[in-house]
């Protein structure tokens, strides 16, 4: 039901991109107000989250560690999973952030029945580690290919990845491997989550609705490239003039492109609401990015009150009757303090 409500949002908005294509009169919102706006919300928002984490005070060193904590000189410690020094957290936030390295660790659990009963073993999910990790680098070049629309002239890596990604040269107009890749490892990510009660037990429409937007955008842009023609020169015109901050409306654009366009500034205005900002929260977490030393200094929390004493001779003096009177021993007795 969450899934279905989910396809049923974005396919919603589809319909809403298709019939701004049909009315002429809202040509101008489509192509000229939607997008600024998703630009305003999109940046707005990601500099709001940023700087609501960074406010949040850290003050104990709360690393995540799967590996030996620096101590001694003769013990040899884990420098990129429990990193001590600087240098040692970039190394695993650059493993983090390039390889999803601490995605393909334990990420699988399994119940295997013996002798001696039941016992949980855990392993790695290589196909997780791998549709991710496609997923994400594949969505970043379809971006940065994508740069050739919003700048005169085009950059040289942008046209470098262009021939590098169809590079098999199959089909007219060559196929982009990355565009493939793509909506394959979404439309993994999609079917696992259906696949694993687990999964899908826990899975909310906040999980779906992501991925049927990145499926949708996918899916329009291969048809736009391969099936429907549409006027590239109009659609490079729009994008350069919003670029400028110049907008024109330009006519004659495919409805597909309106649907295509308008899904795009729908992720872009979601993108920091939604569970895609770890894209940033990934580099303000403290269980990443601190070092752990807590064998090396000590941390002490500068927002602590300072801790009220209460020593054991006030709580004699309070309850000294009532200890006496329990048989409990007290250090002094009435008479030995009236002397």
């Amino acid at each position: 039901m969450r899934a279905l409500i989910a396809l049923a949002a974005v396919m919603t908005l589809a319909c809403v991109g298709y019939a701004g294509a049909q009315v002429s009169a809202l040509h101008p919102i489509f192509t000229v107000v939607v997008p600024y706006a998703a630009l305003a919300l999109f940046i707005g928002g990601f500099v709001y989250r940023v700087i609501s984490w960074a406010r949040s005070p850290v003050p104990f060193r709360i690393t995540t560690t799967c590996g030996q904590q620096k101590s001694l000189d003769w013990i040899p410690s884990s420098r990129l999973d429990n990193p001590h020094t600087t240098w040692g957290v970039i190394g695993r936030m650059a493993l983090e952030v390039l390889c999803f390295r601490s995605l393909l660790r334990d990420t699988k659990a399994e119940l295997h029945h013996g002798e001696k009963g039941v016992k949980v073993a855990y392993g790695d999910n290589i196909w997780l580690w791998a549709a991710g990790l496609a997923m994400h680098w594949a969505f970043l070049l379809v971006v940065l290919r994508h740069l050739r629309f919003f700048v005169e002239p085009v950059p040289s890596f942008v046209l470098a990845l262009q021939e590098l990604d169809g590079f098999m040269e199959i089909g007219k107009p060559t196929v982009l491997i990355t565009g493939v890749v793509l909506l394959v490892a979404a439309s993994y990510l999609f079917l696992r989550r259906l696949y694993s009660p687990q999964l899908r037990y826990i899975s909310l429409v906040a999980d779906y609705f992501p991925l049927f937007l990145i499926l949708f955008i996918g899916l329009t842009g291969v048809m736009l490239r391969y099936f429907f023609r549409t006027d590239v020169t109009s659609v490079k015109e729009l994008t350069l003039s919003l670029a400028s901050f110049h907008p024109r409306v330009h006519e004659g654009l495919h409805w597909l492109f309106y649907v295509h366009f308008f899904l795009v500034c729908v992720l872009l205005a979601y993108f920091p609401f939604s569970k895609l900002m770890h894209m940033g929260g990934v580099f303000l977490s403290p269980t990443r990015n601190l070092a752990n030393d807590n064998r090396m200094r000590r941390h002490v929390n500068p927002w602590a009150e300072k801790a009220k004493v209460y020593p054991y001779a006030k709580y004699e003096d309070e309850f000294r009757t009532k200890m006496i009177e329990a048989g409990i021993p007290v250090e002094r007795d009435l008479v030995t303090e009236e002397k």
